[in-house]
């Protein structure tokens, strides 16, 4: 299979999520990519037909692993069964990456000993008494792994009144703490400004379509760029009242032009597409690849400062 991974230091990684309707095409036409990304719970299972196509995925890519259930800011702690389950896949799979969410999904009911999971990801609110949370959990679980771990934004839709930090600076001193670096979800910033918008949080006139992209930019440009591992690029529903973020459509103009500014700000950074609902043909996510990979050749040679960037 002829595989020819394009990147060097100028120009970031390119990868795409490799999902089921696509592990026969990838590993029959070889196309020429970075890495490939997974979803790490997709593969848990020791032995058979899954895990054994993720082997032969790696026999020629780099692969990282992209987590949805490590509930990284849960104050129930980190369930040790799929932490070991985790582990032992990456001790498999030797992952480029491994990386999770900034969320939680596990928690204490009255009246129910166990924790009960809420099989979603769940916003945390950016206090500091969440932060020493998530700062205790991705410590046990970069502990277990033996390796630094990547911690993603979320796309929320819902705020917590507690908070007292804003996200970045949540997210900086998680980095500055933990040691984990941090993945830049650009679609997720575009999801949560536009349904900011749409509420009336952004100081905005209502058909100010620009004031989220202002928004975006803003969030970019406060983050440091030293944690920064990846960047996540995918599609969106707007649904009128609502935008949802459901990696089922391509990458969007105003993403795109956050995505050049997030290259400018943070230098060549590895970049995946997402597509997860409505998979395309293999063809239209090399495409995006192809664009994501013109726009970051066009980027400025040097790094654009920061006047707000935190460590």
């Amino acid at each position: 299979m002829p595989v020819t991974a394009i990147f060097s230091p100028d120009t970031p990684a390119m990868g795409i999520g490799w999902r089921h309707p696509h592990y026969a095409g990838l590993l029959q036409t070889g196309p020429a990519l970075d890495f490939i990304e997974v979803h790490s719970e997709n593969f848990f299972a020791p032995g058979g037909a899954a895990r054994a196509v993720l082997r032969q995925g790696r026999e020629h890519y780099p692969v990282s692993l992209h987590g949805v259930g490590l509930s990284l800011g849960s104050a129930s702690g980190v369930d040790e069964w799929h932490l070991a389950q985790l582990a032992g896949l990456v001790q498999e799979i030797e992952p480029v990456r491994v990386s999770d969410h900034a969320s939680f999904a596990r928690g204490h009911i009255a009246g129910i000993d166990a924790p009960v999971h809420a099989a979603d990801l769940l916003p945390v609110p950016f206090t500091r008494e969440a932060l020493a949370v998530m700062c205790s959990n991705v410590q046990r679980v970069q502990e277990r792994l033996k390796r630094p771990i990547a911690v993603e934004n979320l796309s929320a839709y819902l705020d917590w009144n507690a908070a007292d930090m804003r996200e970045t600076e949540f997210l900086a001193a998680l980095a500055q703490r933990t040691g984990c670096s941090l993945l830049v979800d650009v679609n997720n910033l575009y999801v949560n400004a536009q349904n900011a918008r749409l509420r009336g949080a952004l100081n905005s006139a209502p058909g100010d379509a620009d004031a989220a992209l202002a928004s975006c930019r803003d969030w970019i440009d406060q983050i440091a760029a030293s944690p920064v591992a990846e960047l996540h690029l995918a599609g969106h529903a707007h649904l009128g009242d609502i935008v949802i973020d459901d990696h089922g459509s391509r990458v969007c103009a105003e993403v795109w032009t956050l995505y050049r500014h997030a290259l400018a700000r943070l230098g060549p950074v590895p970049t995946l597409i997402e597509w997860d609902t409505d998979v395309p043909p293999l063809d239209m996510l090399l495409d995006e690849v192809a664009r994501a990979r013109g726009i970051a050749q066009d980027r400025p040679a040097t790094r654009q400062p920061s006047t707000e960037a935190r460590p």
